[in-house]
């Protein structure tokens, strides 16, 4: 669906990306993890078509992004940034609006209130964005994501979400539920793209994981046979204990997802 072609980005003769090779295939959600500076959210900037490599290629569903426009690129794809500053005094209702409209919705103001349910904000419609906490407004933007492609395949064609760091301001239960939500999407169909740095959440959602270090893909595939001690230590330059308890003195918390909890119940 999207696919990175010996994709490269510099900035000032320096490769934040290097000779990257990816594909976002449906039915996937696909996590990048790796140390800050990695080129994580660069490479997912020239995946979703914010920004152009300066060398290789990006497709989408076969076509060269650069041929792409913005109406086009954006029904077959929605972005969730890193960071979001508005400087207008936007509801959150006008904030996820937006998205339906991007959408093409007949009903953007349904579509809208919809989303926002979906991420647990029902009743927020009124609400001053600026005046939400962190995690309200990472999730408003989630939501705002989810009403530019309400479903994951529209007339036979795959959609994706890319995702970056969604997770970032939001506590525990509220990760999950976002998790959950970008699982789904893929289940049905839809590609997603998600850049964590819990490694436990993303070795529990990821059907493939992909670990960068130093503008490159170090390691990737199935969550199992990507992390290890070895890239634990080469990567973020730390002893691992991938598989074993740490010392007893210290509490080791592995979230799970009702999903998980379910499939122990059965």
């Amino acid at each position: 669906m999207f696919v990175a072609q010996n994709v490269s980005v510099l900035r000032d003769g320096r490769a934040l990306v290097a000779d990257v090779d990816l594909a976002l295939r449906p039915g996937m959600f696909t996590i990048v993890i790796g140390p800050n500076g990695a080129g994580k959210s660069t490479l997912l900037k020239a995946l979703s078509g914010e920004i152009p490599p300066d060398r290789g290629q990006v497709f989408c569903h076969e076509r060269p992004l650069a041929r792409l426009s913005a109406v086009e690129l954006a029904a077959d794809r929605a972005v969730l940034p890193q960071s979001t500053t508005l400087s207008f005094p936007f509801t959150a209702l006008e904030v996820v609006r937006m998205g339906a409209i991007a959408h093409g919705s007949l009903d953007p103001i349904r579509a809208a209130r919809a989303a926002l349910a979906r991420v647990g904000l029902e009743g927020f419609e009124a609400r001053p964005y600026r005046a939400l906490s962190g995690g309200e407004q990472q999730r408003v933007q989630f939501a705002r994501a989810l009403a530019q492609v309400p479903l994951p395949v529209e007339h036979g064609r795959p959609r994706a979400l890319f995702l970056d760091e969604p997770t970032s301001s939001l506590d525990i239960g509220h990760q999950i539920g976002v998790l959950e939500i970008a699982r789904d999407f893929a289940r049905r169909g839809g590609a997603v793209l998600a850049i964590l740095h819990d490694l436990n959440l993303a070795a529990e959602f990821a059907d493939h994981l992909v670990v960068m270090h130093h503008g490159r893909i170090v390691s990737e595939g199935p969550p199992l046979e990507t992390i290890d001690d070895r890239v634990i230590a080469d990567v973020y330059g730390i002893s691992g204990a991938v598989g074993r308890l740490p010392a007893a003195s210290v509490p080791f918390v592995l979230p799970q997802s009702r999903h998980m909890q379910q499939s122990k119940a059965g």
